[in-house]
């Protein structure tokens, strides 16, 4: 039988993301919207992303999973969608009343489990966390980052 030393830093990572991804699309069902909903009003909201392709990019879904969801969010009266009038192909996409309500009860939600995420953590252990995760994602694309001069060893 085979047996670790300790857990790979990979399998923590990812069920402690499951996890939390959970839990936070718990919270944003409990007051009426989705992880993917909530992803879309604020790639929407932030004007960033006004083409159907380009948010679906940001938002990092297929495009689509993303006329999937503004289907959904359309016939929900959350968006509206029209032809981009500088090119016919491309389709703009706004957030209607209903949606910029429900983006801001579903902002306070993320803001609500933010404020539960970093609970008992002090800014220098988020900003080590914040390190360590882009370490991570930089890894996995065999990127490499700058030692950074708090000594940490290779």
């Amino acid at each position: 039988m085979f047996e670790l030393a300790s857990t790979p830093i990979g399998l923590d990572l990812a069920q402690t993301a499951k996890i939390v991804r959970r839990a936070f699309d718990d919270a944003m069902v409990a007051k009426g919207g989705s992880l993917p909903v909530w992803s879309v009003l604020i790639s929407v909201k932030s004007r960033q992303f006004g083409h159907q392709r380009e948010l679906a990019e940001s938002v990092g879904i297929q495009g689509a999973t993303l006329t999937h969801h503004l289907n959904a969010m359309e016939a929900d009266g959350l968006v509206t969608r029209r032809r981009d009038p500088a090119n016919r192909r491309k389709h703009l996409v706004e957030l209607t009343p209903s949606g910029e309500a429900l983006f801001l009860r579903l902002r306070d939600t993320a803001i609500a489990f933010d404020r539960q995420l970093r609970a008992g953590l002090a800014l220098g252990e988020i900003d080590a966390a914040r390190s360590i995760l882009a370490r991570l994602r930089a890894n996995v694309g065999g990127e490499s980052l700058e030692v950074q001069e708090s000594g940490a060893d290779q």
